[in-house]
């Protein structure tokens, strides 16, 4: 007399475990992004004033870099005539990351080609209002970046 094995694997009940995997996977994709939006993040962004951007000989006349301030990044732009300035790299159209173009100068979004002047202000595109600046200080050989205070 053969003995039975407890336990059958039969087609059935193998395809009765991939249907339960597979609706388990389709209700752990639709939960996991409903407790992340609802849970905090683990990692606060620190509130900044001041953020030092860079050093003098780091930037040269007619170039641009990009750089954290807080949760946001800014750019920092020395124009031609050898000024700093400092704004949001946030396009006030749709939020993408603007740029700074040597070639035109002046600050350009490429998403849907904006573009802002020297003093952050909106010049051509489908930007509606011009970048927040920032105030800029040289302190030494060191640049620094501060939130204007309104």
């Amino acid at each position: 007399m053969a003995s039975e094995s407890r336990f059958s694997l039969t087609r059935r009940s193998v395809l009765d475990y991939f249907l339960g995997g597979g609706i388990l996977a389709l209700l752990g994709t639709m939960v996991y992004p409903v407790f992340r939006f609802l849970l905090p993040s683990r990692f606060a962004v620190a509130h900044v004033d001041t953020v030092r951007v860079a050093s003098t000989s780091e930037i040269k006349p007619n170039t641009a870099k990009l750089f954290r301030f807080g949760g946001s990044i800014g750019i920092l732009v020395r124009t031609p005539g050898g000024e700093y300035r400092a704004f949001s790299a946030t396009c006030t159209h749709l939020s993408c990351t603007v740029q700074y173009r040597a070639d035109l100068e002046h600050i350009w979004c490429a998403c849907h080609n904006g573009h802002f002047d020297l003093f952050g202000r909106n010049i051509a595109g489908p930007p509606p209002t011009p970048l927040a600046a920032y105030d800029v200080a040289v302190r030494g050989e060191e640049i620094f970046v501060s939130a204007r205070k309104v």
